[in-house]
């Protein structure tokens, strides 16, 4: 049986101290932003910014895209849906027409509701209602012009971006304007499209085509990984997908580099409202382990990404 020990309070006497000064402090008065004033630019707002955390990083973000792009390396934008949802599109567009972007590769859901943006102007759908009735993802239109896009592109060796782009631009869609895969067709930028079988309503309708839908986004893969083989000094952003494009970039770079390509020199970015694993870890961590930068910018999409590229544009002088 042990005796219990007994404690009595520590004497601080014999601590042992130092002068402020000499003390190294990660925060100084130059660190702290600056009120806004009256008349302001937006430049001026964005240098009024504390030089901390989240602010450096939004600079150092753009510093690197400006760099990129004005030694004519790369800056490609992985992205989900729900940047077109919110209202993105003439942002990545303007971005795409200012040689800024330099190629685009997104989740499935991208070419539905870039579509139905060209074809009436609108889209989102409300879920809660419609899938209770089953007529969720039902509209006629859109199932059967982008899975015949997809066939046809496939029959003259497309992948699903070049066929959705081609078909849009080409067409006569009365909002073809706002659609970021008819410009990307207009420009000749690269568009890939990375598609989970059975995650997209359009696999739903009779006119999907498993054979093609699964071909055309093979080629789009193939296509995106040459397009990653040649980031190197470059930037990827992802902006707001969770899952796919995380995975699709981190095989992508995989295979660039098992075949021998440098790509260690790369910025890669995560701009999301709530950070999740495989950005993190695929997008983030894991491509820069022995050289790059990687940054994390959180916040909601319609307010991030258009401070970014409003920044970018100040910083590139155009």
């Amino acid at each position: 049986m042990y005796d219990m020990k007994q404690y009595k309070p520590i004497s601080l006497g014999r601590v042992r101290r130092y002068e402020l000064k000499a003390r190294k402090s990660k925060v100084s008065l130059s660190t702290f932003s600056v009120p806004f004033e009256r008349g302001d630019t937006f430049k001026t707002f964005i240098d009024k910014l504390p030089g901390l955390l989240a602010a450096n990083d939004f600079r150092a973000v753009v510093r690197a895209i400006v760099t990129a792009r004005k030694g004519g390396r790369p800056v490609i934008l992985g992205m989900g849906a729900h940047p077109i949802k919110v209202g993105l599109s003439p942002v990545i567009i303007d971005l795409m027409e200012r040689k800024i972007i330099t190629a685009l590769a997104t989740n499935g859901a991208c070419i539905v509701h870039d579509f139905e943006m060209a074809f009436i102007g609108r889209t989102s759908e409300d879920v809660d209602r419609e899938v209770r009735s089953g007529r969720f993802g039902m509209a006629r239109e859109t199932g059967e012009y982008l899975n015949k896009a997809i066939r046809d592109g496939v029959k003259r060796g497309y992948g699903i971006g070049k066929a959705v782009g081609e078909m849009i631009c080409g067409g006569a869609f009365p909002f073809k304007e706002r659609s970021i895969f008819a410009k990307t067709a207009a420009l000749r930028i690269p568009a890939t499209v990375h598609v989970a079988i059975g995650t997209d309503i359009i696999h739903m309708h009779p006119s999907a085509d498993g054979r093609a839908i699964g071909e055309g986004s093979f080629r789009d893969f193939r296509l995106f990984t040459s397009v990653v083989a040649d980031v190197e000094n470059g930037v990827y952003i992802n902006l707001g997908s969770a899952v796919i494009m995380p995975e699709v970039f981190l095989k992508a770079l995989t295979i660039a580099r098992n075949l021998g390509s440098k790509i260690e020199n790369i910025t890669t970015v995560n701009m999301d409202f709530i950070q999740h694993y495989r950005p993190r870890e695929n997008v983030l961590r894991r491509p820069t382990l022995d050289k790059g930068a990687c940054y994390s910018l959180t916040g909601h999409h319609e307010i991030m990404f258009p401070l970014l590229a409003a920044y970018v544009i100040e910083e590139m002088g155009q």
